[in-house]
This record gives C-alpha cells, structure tokens and sequence, in this order.
C-alpha cells in the first residue's frame, strides 16, 4: 500500500531573536505651552503674514459688488464706441473753472427748512401787526430735474449746471440738447455730490440759476460765455465720437501684427528690386 510520508518536525530550527517580554510603548512626551511666547502658526496663502515684496494684490481682493460693476462700466466705456451725445458727459469744466462757479453758486444757496419755516413766521406776524413784511425771498438756486427743465423750457434759466455722473444718464442726456435748442447756456461739472450739498441734498442731478444780485452780474456773463464756448456752439462736441480704446494685451498683439505686416513688405519689395 502507498502511504504518503509523515512530516517530522525539526528539532533543529532556531529560536526567535528578542526577550519573552513584551516591548513598552514609547512614551509621547507632552510640550506644555509657555504662556510667554505662545504658538502663533503663520499662513503661507494670498493675504497671509507673508507678504511678497512689492506685489500688489489688490486684484486677489473680492471687491463688493457695486466697486465691481462701476469698474466694469469705466471699462467698457473705453472699449465700446460712445456716441456723442454721451461722450460729451466726459468734457466737463476744469478744476479752476469749477471752483470759480461754485463760490458764485454758494452764495445762492436755498434757504433750510428752519429758514423757511421762520421767514413765514415772521411775515404773518408783521402782517398781524400791521407793519411792513420783510423782503421777500431772496434769488436762490433752483433744483430737480423737472423744476429746472420747466425752467429751460420757459427760458428763466440763465445757467444750468449738469453733473457728469448721473446714474442712469438717460436721466439728464436730453438736457444739453433742449437747452442747445432754447439757447440757454449750460455747463457739464463733477460731481452731483457737489450740486447736492449746494442745495442741501446727497445728490442733485441739475441745478439752475434764474436771477443774481447786482455785483455778480459780470461773473454770470463770464459764465455764460464760458457755457456757449464749451458746450452751446461747440460743434466738435457734437460730432466726436468716445472709447474705441483697446486693453493694453489687445494693442500689443496688434503692434505685434503690424510689425510682421511691415516685414513681409518689406521683403516683398526687396525681391521685386
């Protein structure tokens, strides 16, 4: 009969290396935090400690969203063409000019609320009492978009002051030429912020003057022309079209492209010789 063999053990193999006991588990030493220099770890990302020297990272920042879309309107203003009638809110009047209009416009400034309030307080008193009421209200700048436009139409207005940054400008984009058309001279100025704290306002769109004092009647002409030279009788005004200006990466490759235009040319011309 075959019988498989029977494996005998060996009685010669080594015994394994290492003590019967078991190894201890190595102890985790624990670092107590000094309360003299505490752990401050650094972050190493865009706005972190770490600066890189003489990188600008504004363009990392998230703007709010109002910063973004006015951005993005200055842009596009550049890139698109803008028509005349647009483009002319651009080409308001110098820093000097400004400044000039502006003490003149500061001394008609409305009269407050409270002003108002105790003018009539006064004139029904003296009324009451049978003396003679005081001077009626004095010559003072007009505002609101229909109260002025009212004005042009009637032609009382001797000079209107049109802010640059009107949002919407459909608001106001009609008012040059109404005022072009009525012969009433007019000036495009920064900002409606300014016009606004003239007649106690945040903002003001338009602002007009139908009368001054005595003594400032030369400066109002002076102003007056000033409105017809710039704006009134310009005709370039009128006909010169904005923006169509390319980014600078734009430029660059159009530059480029020229460049290789003229080369190309220039060969051609050289083998026809």
């Amino acid at each position: 009969n075959l019988s498989l063999p029977i494996r005998q053990p060996n009685i010669f193999t080594m015994a394994k290396k290492g003590s019967s006991k078991a190894k201890a588990a190595p102890v985790k030493k624990v670092s107590k935090a000094d309360p003299l220099f505490p752990s401050r770890p650094r972050s190493f990302g865009v706005g972190g400690n770490i600066r890189p020297a003489g990188r600008d990272l504004s363009r990392f920042v998230r703007w709010p969203k109002y910063v973004r879309i006015q951005r993005q309107r200055a842009v596009l203003y550049q890139r698109l063409k803008v028509p005349p009638s647009i483009n002319q809110f651009t080409k308001s009047i110098g820093k000097n000019e400004a400044a000039s209009v502006f003490n003149l416009l500061n001394k008609y400034r409305p009269e407050t609320a409270a002003a108002k309030k105790q003018r009539i307080k006064d004139t029904a008193a003296a009324t009451a009492a049978g003396k003679e009421a005081p001077a009626k209200v004095p010559c003072q700048l007009k505002f609101g978009l229909k109260h002025v436009t009212t004005l042009v139409e009637e032609k009382k207005a001797s000079l209107v002051l049109i802010a640059c940054d009107v949002d919407p400008l459909e608001l106001v984009l009609w008012l040059p030429a109404l005022c072009r058309k009525m012969e009433v001279p007019f000036l495009i100025v920064k900002d409606k912020a300014r016009l606004g704290t003239l007649v106690h306002q945040k903002t003001a769109a338009v602002v007009a003057l139908t009368k001054v004092n005595k003594e400032d009647e030369s400066q109002l002409k002076i102003f007056q022309d000033l409105g017809n030279e710039k704006f009134n009788k310009n005709t370039e005004l009128l006909r010169k079209w904005g923006g169509g200006i390319m980014g600078l990466k734009t430029q660059a490759k159009l530059d480029k492209r020229a460049k290789a235009v003229a080369i190309e040319e220039a060969k051609k011309a050289a083998s026809m010789r």
